[in-house]
Protein backbone atom coordinates (compact mmCIF):
# COMPACT_ATOMS: atom_id res chain seq x y z
CA UNK A 1 0.00 0.00 0.00
CA UNK A 2 2.98 2.29 0.99
CA UNK A 3 3.53 1.67 -2.97
CA UNK A 4 0.72 3.18 -4.10
CA UNK A 5 0.67 6.00 -1.93
CA UNK A 6 4.15 7.03 -2.82
CA UNK A 7 2.84 7.02 -6.72
CA UNK A 8 -0.36 9.33 -5.67
CA UNK A 9 1.99 12.27 -3.78
CA UNK A 10 4.51 11.97 -6.68
CA UNK A 11 1.16 12.28 -9.17
CA UNK A 12 -0.22 15.31 -6.78
CA UNK A 13 3.53 16.98 -6.90
CA UNK A 14 3.92 16.72 -10.68
CA UNK A 15 0.81 18.05 -11.45
CA UNK A 16 1.00 21.22 -9.26
CA UNK A 17 4.44 21.56 -11.14
CA UNK A 18 2.76 21.34 -14.24
CA UNK A 19 -0.10 23.35 -13.44
CA UNK A 20 2.59 26.18 -12.25
CA UNK A 21 4.71 25.77 -15.25
CA UNK A 22 1.74 26.42 -17.27
CA UNK A 23 0.66 29.76 -15.30
CA UNK A 24 4.38 31.23 -15.30
CA UNK A 25 4.15 30.74 -19.18
CA UNK A 26 1.19 31.95 -19.65
CA UNK A 27 2.10 35.13 -17.59
CA UNK A 28 5.71 35.35 -19.26
CA UNK A 29 3.77 35.66 -22.71
CA UNK A 30 1.29 37.91 -21.47
CA UNK A 31 4.26 40.40 -20.10
CA UNK A 32 6.09 40.05 -23.25
CA UNK A 33 2.76 41.25 -25.43
CA UNK A 34 1.70 43.98 -22.88
CA UNK A 35 5.74 45.28 -23.15
CA UNK A 36 5.19 45.38 -27.19
CA UNK A 37 1.24 46.85 -27.22
CA UNK A 38 2.49 50.33 -28.45
CA UNK A 39 4.80 48.93 -31.36
CA UNK A 40 2.40 48.24 -34.17
CA UNK A 41 3.66 45.60 -36.20
CA UNK A 42 5.64 43.69 -33.11
CA UNK A 43 2.23 43.89 -31.27
CA UNK A 44 0.39 41.78 -33.98
CA UNK A 45 2.92 39.76 -34.10
CA UNK A 46 3.32 38.86 -29.98
CA UNK A 47 -0.51 38.67 -29.74
CA UNK A 48 -0.51 35.88 -32.40
CA UNK A 49 2.24 34.27 -30.47
CA UNK A 50 0.11 34.69 -27.09
CA UNK A 51 -2.27 32.71 -28.67
CA UNK A 52 -0.38 30.16 -29.96
CA UNK A 53 1.81 29.99 -27.01
CA UNK A 54 -1.53 29.66 -24.69
CA UNK A 55 -3.03 26.92 -26.99
CA UNK A 56 0.63 25.59 -27.02
CA UNK A 57 0.84 25.41 -23.12
CA UNK A 58 -2.66 24.15 -22.50
CA UNK A 59 -2.45 21.40 -24.96
CA UNK A 60 0.53 20.47 -23.10
CA UNK A 61 -0.93 20.65 -19.82
CA UNK A 62 -3.81 18.51 -20.90
CA UNK A 63 -1.48 15.40 -22.12
CA UNK A 64 0.87 15.34 -19.20
CA UNK A 65 -2.08 15.26 -16.59
CA UNK A 66 -3.67 12.96 -18.80
CA UNK A 67 -0.33 10.86 -18.46
CA UNK A 68 -0.14 11.44 -15.09
CA UNK A 69 -3.77 10.20 -14.53
CA UNK A 70 -3.30 6.77 -16.30
CA UNK A 71 0.14 5.97 -14.61
CA UNK A 72 -1.81 6.26 -11.00
CA UNK A 73 -4.48 4.64 -12.55
CA UNK A 74 -2.44 1.74 -13.96
CA UNK A 75 -0.55 1.74 -10.09
CA UNK A 76 -4.09 1.93 -8.20
CA UNK A 77 -4.98 -1.44 -10.21
CA UNK A 78 -1.41 -3.16 -9.31
CA UNK A 79 -1.72 -2.29 -6.11
CA UNK A 80 -5.22 -2.76 -5.15
CA UNK A 81 -6.60 -5.53 -7.88
CA UNK A 82 -9.15 -3.76 -9.59
CA UNK A 83 -9.84 -5.11 -13.08
CA UNK A 84 -11.95 -1.96 -14.51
Amino acid sequence: MADYRAVQSAVRVEKLRIWFAWACGNFTLLAIALATQNIHIVSVVTQLLLVAGFLALTIALFRMTGALNRKALAARREVLGDDL
